[in-house]
């Protein structure tokens, strides 16, 4: 099987008051961690249509993550014994991409406030999409 390369564009990059992957929440759906999504400037037009209330999906670049790791245990849980990467939610896997659903506070030109957060501050953002249902 051949495989190609692959181009990926960042649209912008997360502030947030998560420093160390220590301190963040195990997932979007247990925290209550507000932050601003910075959308850069050529990519304001695919804003339209957001609004403060909205549940939005974004995914992320998890640019510190290991790209080596296949096993984790989940949770950091022992007890559990060793899982796929792929049976989990860990950070650490070989194409670092986080899935977060953001609740939507307020939009201010290309910066879009949200709660949720379960993300390291300086994180690239790579899509943000609609949540399938609300």
């Amino acid at each position: 099987m051949k495989t190609s390369q692959a181009q990926l564009n960042f649209i912008g990059v997360l502030h947030g008051d998560i420093q160390d992957r220590r301190d963040a929440p195990k997932n979007f759906d247990e925290s209550d961690r507000v932050g601003t999504l910075e959308i850069f400037p050529q990519y304001k037009a695919g804003l339209e249509g957001i609004s403060p209330g909205q549940t939005i999906v974004v995914l992320f670049w998890l640019h510190l993550s290991n790209r080596d790791t296949l096993q984790v245990y989940p949770r950091g849980d022992k007890s559990r014994g060793l899982h796929g990467v792929f049976t989990t939610r860990s950070p650490v896997r070989p194409n670092p991409i986080a899935i977060s659903e953001l609740h939507v506070l307020a939009i201010r030109d290309t910066y879009i406030d949200v709660a949720g957060l379960d993300i390291l501050d300086g994180t690239p953002i790579i899509d943000i999409k609609k949540k399938l249902r609300e």
